[in-house]
C-alpha cells in the first residue's frame, strides 16, 4: 500500500549545523567547508543511489559542483545564526521501480522549486533491505537575481501613516517591517508542497497500473476516522529493522490494528444500510415471521449450525426487546443510530490515541535525553578547542602546530560520531523537540505527562467497551438481514412453485 511523507526543516548554523556537512552527508561526498575549514568525509556510506544538482536557468553552471555551491551558501551568508538551507525529505513508493522513482523525485523538485528559480540538490537513498526507498532535497534559502548573483532575503519596508509619511519611534528610528524578497517562506507553500507531492505520486502510481492512492492531508482533515500513524525516523527505523521494537513502532502497529478494526466496522454498517434503504418496507416480513425463521432452523444445513443459529437467536431477541424494536421502522431507526454512535465513538478514540501518541512521543525523547546524555557530552568534549579562523591571528611559528591538532581533534570527534551516531542524534533529536514542547519553560513535566498517560489510558479503555458492545449489536442486526433474506428468498421459491402445483392438480 503506497504510503505518505514529507518533511520540511532549516538548517541552521545558530543550531550548530552546516549546509557543506548536510550535503556532504547526504550525498556521501568528502567536502572541506572553506567557512571552518573541517573536512566532512562521508565517502563510506553506500545507501546514495542518486545525486544530482538541478539549476533553474539563471543559475551560474558551476553550481553544479556540489563543493563550489555550498561553500558559496556558506560564504555568503555571515551570521552566526544564519539560515542556510531547506531541507525536504519524502519517501518514495516501493512499488515502483528505482527508475521509475528516481524520474518521479526530479519530475516532482524540478516542477515545485526548480522553476520557481530555487537551486535543489536531489539525493535518492535506499535502506539495505530495500524496503525504504526516500529522498533529500537540499533547496538554497537566498534568491539569485538574473546575472546569477546572490540576492537579498529580504528588504526594510517602512511604515507609512495616513498621510503617507514615515512614522518616528521614540527611539529616533523610522517604523518599519522586513519584507521577504521571494514567497518560499509562506505559510501556504508548505501546503502547496505537500499536496504536490502527493499529486505527482498519484500521478506515477496510476501511469504504472497501481490503483491505490495517497492523500497528503492528514487523516482528521479526510474526515475517515482513521488514526495517523507517526513517522519513525532514522534511529527507529534502523531498531525495527534490527527486530528491535521501539515506541513508536509499537503504537504504529497497534494504529493498524484499530484502524483495521474502524475500517471493516464501518464498512459492514454501510452495507446495512444501503440494504435498509434498498427494501420494500410495506412488503417486508414482520418481526414475528423474522424471528421464526431464525428460531425454526430454516435454511440451515447441519445440526451443529442450527445450534450455533439457536444461541443466537437468544442474543437477537434481546436486541429487539432491549431496543423496544417491533416493526421495519424501528429497525431501521436503530441501525442509523448505531452508524451515529459509532461515528461518535470513532472520533472520542481518534482524539484519545492523537493525545496518547503525543504523550508517548513527549516521554520517549525525555528518556532519550536522559539515555544519551553521557554519550552526546563525551561527543561535545572532543570538539577542537580553537575555531580555524582564529588562527589568523597566532604566530605563523605555531599556526601549522595549532591546524594540525586542530584537524587531529576534529577526526577524534568525527570517529566518535561515526561509532555512537544513533545515539547522539536521539539526543540532539529530544532535545530539539523538548525545546518546541517546552516553549521557554525549563523542568520537564515528566510526572504530570506520565499522570495524564494513565487518565487518557483509562478514557481509552472505556471507549473501547462501548466500540465493541456497538459492533455486537452490528452482529445482532446483521443476522435479522440474513433472516429477512432467507424469507424473502424462499417466499420468492414457494411463488414460482405454486403454478405448477395448482396445474398438476387439473390434470
Amino acid at each position: 500500500m503506497p504510503n505518505y511523507h514529507l518533511s520540511i526543516q532549516i538548517i541552521s548554523r545558530g543550531k550548530g549545523k552546516s549546509a557543506v556537512a548536510a550535503a556532504a552527508y547526504r550525498a556521501a561526498e568528502r567536502i572541506k567547508n572553506e567557512h571552518d575549514g573541517y573536512t566532512h568525509d562521508y565517502t563510506n556510506k553506500k545507501d546514495v543511489l542518486n545525486k544530482e544538482i538541478l539549476l533553474p536557468d539563471h543559475a551560474p553552471i558551476e553550481y553544479k559542483n556540489r563543493t563550489i555551491l555550498w561553500n558559496a551558501v556558506e560564504r555568503i551568508e555571515k551570521n552566526d545564526n544564519a539560515q542556510l538551507a531547506r531541507e525536504i525529505e519524502f519517501s518514495l513508493p516501493v512499488e515502483l521501480s528505482m527508475e521509475q522513482n528516481i524520474l518521479l523525485a526530479h519530475e516532482y523538485v524540478k516542477k515545485h522549486y526548480v522553476d520557481e528559480g530555487i537551486i535543489a540538490d536531489v539525493c535518492v537513498h535506499e535502506s539495505r533491505d530495500g524496503k525504504n526507498p526516500h529522498c533529500h532535497v537540499m533547496l538554497i534559502l537566498r534568491p539569485l537575481e538574473p546575472d546569477g548573483t546572490w540576492g537579498a532575503k529580504s528588504r526594510k519596508e517602512y511604515m507609512l501613516d495616513e498621510h503617507g509619511e514615515r512614522i518616528k519611534l521614540q527611539s529616533g528610528a523610522w517604523k518599519s517591517r522586513k519584507v521577504y524578497t521571494v514567497d518560499w517562506n509562506d505559510q501556504t507553500k508548505a501546503e502547496q508542497w505537500r499536496k504536490g507531492w502527493a499529486d505527482m505520486q498519484n500521478k506515477y502510481l496510476q501511469q504504472n497500473g497501481i490503483a491505490e492512492q495517497v492523500d497528503h492531508r492528514s487523516y482528521e482533515r479526510q474526515g475517515n476516522g482513521l488514526l495517523p500513524t507517526k513517522h519513525l525516523g532514522v534511529a527507529a527505523s534502523q531498531m525495527e529493522k534490527k527486530g528491535i521494537a521501539t515506541d513508536k513502532g509499537n503504537h504504529n502497529r497497534q494504529v493498524a490494528i484499530t484502524n483495521s478494526e474502524i475500517k471493516q466496522t464501518n464498512a459492514r454498517i454501510r452495507k446495512l444500510k444501503k440494504w435498509l434503504y434498498a427494501q420494500p418496507l410495506t412488503n417486508a416480513p414482520s418481526f414475528i415471521e423474522i424471528m421464526g425463521g431464525v428460531a425454526s432452523g430454516k435454511n440451515l444445513q447441519s445440526q451443529w449450525q442450527r445450534i450455533r443459529n439457536l444461541k443466537t437467536t437468544a442474543k437477537v431477541l434481546n436486541f429487539l426487546a432491549n431496543n423496544n424494536i417491533t416493526d421495519m421502522d424501528e429497525f431501521c431507526n436503530k441501525v442509523v443510530q448505531i452508524h451515529e454512535r459509532l461515528g461518535e465513538v470513532s472520533t472520542d478514540i481518534q482524539k484519545t490515541e492523537r493525545r496518547l501518541g503525543t504523550l508517548a512521543e513527549h516521554l520517549v525523547h525525555v528518556e532519550n535525553l536522559k539515555t544519551h546524555k553521557a554519550v552526546y557530552q563525551k561527543y561535545k568534549s572532543l570538539a577542537p578547542k580553537t575555531d580555524l579562523a582564529a588562527f589568523n591571528s597566532i604566530n605563523p611559528f605555531t599556526k601549522n602546530k595549532a591546524i594540525k591538532e586542530h584537524e587531529a581533534a576534529s577526526k577524534k570527534q568525527d570517529a566518535y560520531y561515526d561509532k555512537h551516531a544513533d545515539e547522539i542524534q536521539a539526543y540532539e533529536n529530544a532535545k530539539r523537540y523538548l525545546d518546541g514542547v517546552m516553549n521557554g519553560r525549563e523542568k520537564l513535566p515528566t510526572k504530570e505527562w506520565q499522570a495524564e498517560q494513565k487518565k487518557w489510558l483509562t478514557k481509552r479503555y472505556g471507549l473501547c467497551e462501548k466500540y465493541y458492545t456497538l459492533k455486537d449489536e452490528i452482529q445482532s442486526v446483521e443476522t435479522i438481514r440474513r433472516s429477512v433474506e432467507n424469507l424473502m428468498r424462499e417466499d420468492l421459491q414457494a411463488q414460482r412453485t405454486q403454478p405448477t402445483r395448482t396445474q398438476n392438480k387439473a390434470l
